[in-house]
């Protein structure tokens, strides 16, 4: 089985090199990325990977943030030209975990029949900056989740066999092609999600895409990302980005009564492939196996899951009706119309 993952990324120098490395040594066996006018160090660790040949890197000039599309090309290529059986749709910020057998292991097992596979994001929430890598500071792990529309909100994402006429969805959720069947209602994957890691990524992030959307208006802005645009046009940014910082307090009181939890197993990873800090375990230090009750919490979390999927199925369709509503709109005979009610009013 060959293994891609689809990556598309601006400006994520703090995360896109551990991100790549992780799910190289994860069993994903090529990356076809998309940089879309990064001006930090991200281009240049694409260029990195391609180099060694881990890596097709494509340069996106548009300003318009054309997500499904440009991830729905990548994902075509990654059947046409790269020989995928298999497809992991990525952002920089998440990193995939199987949870038991491997990643390629476990997608050898699905039926036939069914043609994409569930991940549930587990998200971490932001920390003090104290300018160590997000993996060192980002340790606690939200246990509430639900879907609302919130950076940290609930969702799941789909890794889906190769096609050459599949279309991604947007925020790369849903896989679609006829007869490519999802199997769902379970989530054999943890997707473990880093979203907003500090107030300098908190605004690149922001207003980068809000930009971006304002020049691509027929999409609008996704419903978890309201908030923060709205704090946005207002000028009050940084004050969004305050209250989803959890300090010690907060920390030790969440842990208490089950909001959070500590996990250090993407940490411990990256410490093994050379990222972070190393406190005398070893560059070889081994992430220790789930145990029971960790399986039961995810259990427990994913049940949430069921709202985003019924989102996620109706909202494509959604978005397709506004896409031809608008098109109508700007049509010849839409205006000619609205001139002839202005004329009779």
């Amino acid at each position: 089985m060959k293994l891609v993952m689809t990556l598309l990324v601006r400006d994520e120098a703090d995360i896109v090199d551990a991100q790549i490395a992780y799910h190289l040594h994860a069993g994903v066996d090529f990356v076809v990325a998309t940089d879309n006018r990064s001006e930090d160090e991200t281009t240049e660790i694409l260029e990195r990977y391609a180099r060694d040949g881990v890596l097709h890197l494509i340069r996106e000039p548009g300003d318009d943030l054309r997500q499904s599309e440009w991830v729905t090309r990548m994902a075509r290529l990654a059947a046409t030209d790269f020989a995928a059986d298999w497809v992991l749709n990525a952002d920089a910020d998440e990193f995939w975990l199987s949870r038991g057998a491997g990643l390629k292991e476990l997608l050898s097992t699905v039926p036939e029949r069914f043609g994409a596979v569930r991940g549930a994001w587990r998200n971490f929430v932001p920390r003090p900056d104290d300018e160590r890598l997000f993996a060192e500071r980002m340790t606690a792990r939200l246990c509430t989740p639900s879907f609302h529309p919130h950076p940290l909100s609930t969702h799941f994402k789909s890794a889906h066999r190769a096609r050459p006429d599949v279309r991604i969805g947007r925020g790369n959720h849903e896989a679609l092609a006829d007869g490519l069947v999802a199997l769902r209602g379970w989530y054999p994957i943890e997707i473990l999600h880093f979203p907003v890691r500090s107030l300098e990524h908190c605004r690149r992030k922001y207003v980068t895409q809000f930009v971006a959307l304002e020049r691509n208006a027929e999409k609008g802005i996704p419903g978890h990302m309201a908030e923060a645009y709205e704090a946005y046009r207002a000028g009050r940014l940084d004050a969004f980005y305050a209250p989803l910082v959890v300090d010690d307090a907060a920390l030790r009181s969440g842990l208490a009564d089950g909001t959070y939890a500590l996990d250090t197993r993407l940490r411990d990873t990256l410490r093994g492939l050379g990222f972070g800090e190393v406190h005398g375990q070893g560059r070889d230090a081994a992430t220790p196996p789930p145990v029971p009750e960790d399986g039961a919490r995810f259990a427990a979390e994913y049940t949430a899951l069921g709202e985003s999927d019924l989102g996620a199925s109706f909202g494509a369709r959604i978005d397709e009706l506004e896409a031809r509503l608008a098109r109508l709109e700007r049509s010849p005979v839409a205006r000619v119309r609205r001139l002839a009610g202005s004329a009779r009013s």
